[in-house]
């Protein structure tokens, strides 16, 4: 992030300090913020030099915010939101169900005149906006009470897998959990900064590359607006907000990129008898399923196979009980294997995710023709987590710790990959591969295979250094914690 970006999220995150004291959350913020910015770029976008009509109700626009003041400026921005709720295209997804948290009308009035309106936001870089939201949505994402942790995905972990993926101009993009857009918005920096792009693939990339889908109201609003500071704004948002998982949506795609919501349990989205929506624990049960279960990540799994088109390529940040579940798991990992190139994975340390004690895998995988024989040859496997200690605050996972693994991957030819680890000579590489009669013999078809001597168990030398220690620990007993509000909740029910 640049100085300016970074001055812009100071700036307008100190001001979120004034608010917390008020009782606003980080993401009531961040939200707030959403609305303003938009009415204010979308009436900068209506002066010279842009001169664009604006599809903003002139009554309810950003100059209607600057002419009022005290509680008639309340009662008329609650207004706009309810009614810019109702419009349709991107409009409609960031002002759905818009609410103002921001109850003392003196600091809504400071928050647009002196903060929002006093930037032109339109002249900013789009990486310079993009930065400055980014950042925003990070420092919302480090407030773990606050839950957001879990839509936010850490960037260089994005980088990483994009470099492996390498999309091109042509490309079909869909993120069907897409939470804040990084992967969407990753894959487009990508495909603009390594291609010379004519206006028709500049178009395609602007209005037909990108798909993405959320289910939660808020996630999905910042998602859409991260989207647009960052220089995309089609005409009808890419992304939807729904379950992914309730249908096929018989759209298909090139390339999925996505990291769904970790917890097991998967929610379908049901009316009650009050006409309002609410969640129902249920077993996914779809044609194009191999397996009917609860377990969200499995149906996840299967939902981005039906989503790739032939020959088309994945990435799915999965936890471990994908790798080693018996039943179902098990029979989707004999499947995809069969029916699927499975030709990579890699295992990720603990302390990368804001969501605490998570402990996930990324893995990538081509859908293929039907076959009679299985399409994985050789599953490899790097393992980043063996001997690793990454915390967010103290040690956060760069891209430059993916360097090694994004050489390994071998982007350019897959057929030519080397492992790194070898018993006699090399016992501590981290890059090995597996064939598939050795993974379809292991017991329940368990693809949680490791290698690496663990160093802290030899020798207590080698120990993390203590702040570490006790961030795994508090990690690990937020995760414990988690798994028995889970229990507990089931038992209620």
């Amino acid at each position: 992030m640049n100085n300016h970006s970074q001055q812009i999220v100071q700036k307008l995150w100190n001001y979120c300090n004034v608010l917390r004291d008020d009782g606003m959350s980080y993401g009531d913020y961040v939200e707030q913020l959403t609305y303003l910015l938009f009415l204010k770029m979308a009436d900068e976008r209506s002066q010279p030099p842009f001169d664009k009509p604006s599809s903003i109700p002139k009554k309810y626009d950003w100059n209607s915010l600057l002419s009022k003041d005290g509680d008639e400026l309340e009662v008329h921005y609650r207004h706009c939101l309810e009614q810019l709720g109702k419009l349709k295209g991107m409009l409609g997804i960031i002002f759905r169900k818009a609410q103002n948290k921001i109850q003392d009308p003196a600091k809504l009035r400071r928050l647009i005149v002196d903060l929002i309106d006093k930037e032109t936001w339109l002249t900013l870089d789009a990486d310079v906006k993009g930065d400055a939201y980014e950042g925003l949505l990070q420092k919302n994402a480090e407030d773990v009470k606050g839950g957001a942790g879990q839509y936010f995905t850490p960037r260089s972990l994005i980088e990483g897998i994009i470099d492996c993926m390498r999309p091109g101009p042509a490309v079909t993009i869909c993120d069907p959990a897409c939470g804040t857009g990084g992967f969407l918005l990753a894959a487009h920096s990508y495909v603009s900064n390594h291609n010379k792009l004519d206006p028709d693939q500049k178009k395609h990339l602007k209005f037909d590359a990108l798909r993405g889908c959320e289910i939660v109201d808020n996630t999905a609003r910042l998602c859409v607006m991260n989207l647009y500071l960052h220089g995309i704004d089609p005409d009808d948002s890419p992304v939807e907000v729904d379950d992914s998982l309730k249908a096929d949506p018989g759209d298909r795609f090139s390339m999925v990129l996505t990291n769904p919501p970790f917890g097991k349990k998967s929610s379908v989205s049901v009316v009650n008898d009050e006409g309002d929506m609410q969640k129902q624990d249920d077993t996914i049960v779809r044609d194009d399923f191999w397996a009917s279960t609860k377990n969200k990540q499995l149906n996840f799994v299967q939902h981005v196979k039906t989503l790739l088109e032939i020959n088309g390529r994945a990435a799915v940040v999965v936890p471990d009980n994908v790798l080693f579940e018996g039943g179902a798991g098990e029979r989707v990992r004999r499947k995809l294997l069969h029916e699927c190139e499975v030709h990579t994975l890699l295992r990720l340390p603990t302390g990368v995710f804001y969501a605490q004690g998570v402990k996930a895998n990324v893995l990538f995988f081509d859908r293929k023709p039907a076959s009679e024989k299985p399409w994985t040859k050789r599953v490899w496997i790097y393992d980043l987590r063996t001997n690793m200690h990454f915390t967010l605050k103290t040690n956060p996972l760069s891209r430059s710790d993916l360097d090694e693994f994004v050489k390994c991957f071998n982007p350019e030819n897959r057929n030519k990959r080397r492992a790194t680890w070898s018993e006699d000579k090399k016992p501590d590489g981290r890059w090995r591969g597996f064939d598939y009669d050795e993974i379809i013999k292991r017991d329940k078809v368990s693809m949680d295979i490791f290698w690496l001597k663990d160093e802290s168990l030899e020798d207590s030398a080698n120990l993390p250094d203590p702040d570490v220690i006790a961030e795994e620990i508090v990690e690990d007993l937020q995760a414990a914690l988690d798994q028995f509000a889970e229990i507990s909740n089931d038992l209620r029910k």
